[in-house]
């Protein structure tokens, strides 16, 4: 087949998002959100994005086509879940696979759950409540060779990162309200969090800090560098001993990264990995697999554009010799 896959959509009986992808015992599993018809208004909140359970996908090489293994979790078997499961990650570690989920609890404020199963596909029985001390969405657990385990999350707007700037939770309107709005203009930019986790993995051995994100002088990002700063959707991978964040600008609808020695970091800004894609935005993934990289993302192509109607698809992925990531226009033929 070669890439006859490629920038196509995974599935089209479904639509998925937010794909996080791995490479479990020779074969590739894909973690999306799973978007569903609403009647929710578009907002900078996201009361669009309604989802409510999880499905996993599967393909048993790049050259195959990817399998629904059908829902895997649904927010109304998850005691402290309310509504809104969005973008999730899954992690292998102590013959367990671990599912990390965001949703809102009862108050409506996002936190990060986790589910746990013997196998990647199915059976993922959730824990009674969500990780103590987590907050925002979109976590992204990355494993080191040395066994350590980091969960990188956060999001900006209706992700609610800006509201924790006091240390708890600032409800109400931003522009009334101090402490419920985000830095603004030249002020530094909020970075994601980063937490390590205990060998249980479904606990932080410390609270979450934010990453700092540099520019080439060593300076961080300002708020108002919308085609660089963080918005959401933060990853990680590593590749030739450095570790490589990326995330969305999401405003500007970028995929960029930034460089480290730490996966702590900081980071130091690099470039683009994915031009803007049909859609407000896009959120991603990065995976090795048989010596080849390959980007997992989503548009709405399917759909005709429609935002909340989203579906997965991947490409290639190319590192240069001294380390850069190629930049991919999705549409090039």
């Amino acid at each position: 087949m070669g890439k006859e896959l490629q920038n196509k959509p995974l599935v089209k009986h479904i639509y998925t998002a937010d794909p996080s992808a791995h490479y479990f015992n020779g074969k590739i599993y894909i973690y999306p959100s799973h978007d569903i018809p609403h009647e929710c208004e578009d907002n900078d909140n996201g009361d669009q994005y309604s989802m409510e359970d999880y499905h996993v996908l599967c393909m048993d090489s790049v050259d195959s086509p990817a399998v629904d293994c059908g829902e895997v979790l649904h927010e109304k078997n998850v005691p402290w879940v309310s509504h809104q499961m969005w973008a999730p990650d899954c992690a292998y570690k102590n013959g367990k696979y671990y599912l990390y989920f965001p949703a809102k609890d009862k108050n409506g404020i996002f936190h990060i759950g986790v589910a746990v199963s013997d196998k990647p596909d199915r059976d993922f029985v959730p824990e009674e409540s969500y990780i103590a001390d987590s907050y925002s969405i979109d976590p992204a657990v990355f494993v080191d060779d040395d066994g350590r385990a980091y969960m990188y999350h956060g999001g900006l707007w209706g992700g609610q990162l800006e509201k924790w700037q006091t240390g708890s939770f600032v409800a109400g309107d931003p522009d009334m309200i101090p402490g419920a709005d985000g830095p603004q203009g030249d002020e530094v930019a909020l970075g994601p969090l980063v937490a390590e986790l205990n060998d249980d993995m479904i606990s932080l051995k410390a609270p979450a800090q934010h990453i700092a994100i540099l520019d080439e002088n060593g300076e961080p990002l300002k708020a108002g560098d919308e085609k660089r700063r963080f918005f959401e959707a933060c990853w990680m991978h590593k590749y030739n001993g450095k570790y490589y964040l990326s995330y969305s600008t999401g405003t500007t609808c970028y995929i960029c990264y930034a460089i480290s020695d730490s996966p702590m970091g900081p980071f130091t800004y690099t470039g683009r990995i994915l031009e803007p894609v049909i859609g407000w935005t896009t959120h991603h993934s990065t995976v090795e697999v048989d010596g080849k990289w390959y980007l997992f993302y989503h548009d709405s192509s399917l759909s005709g554009g429609i935002n909340s109607q989203r579906s997965v698809k991947f490409c290639e992925l190319h590192h240069n010799e001294d380390g850069t990531i190629r930049t991919i226009n999705p549409y090039d033929n």
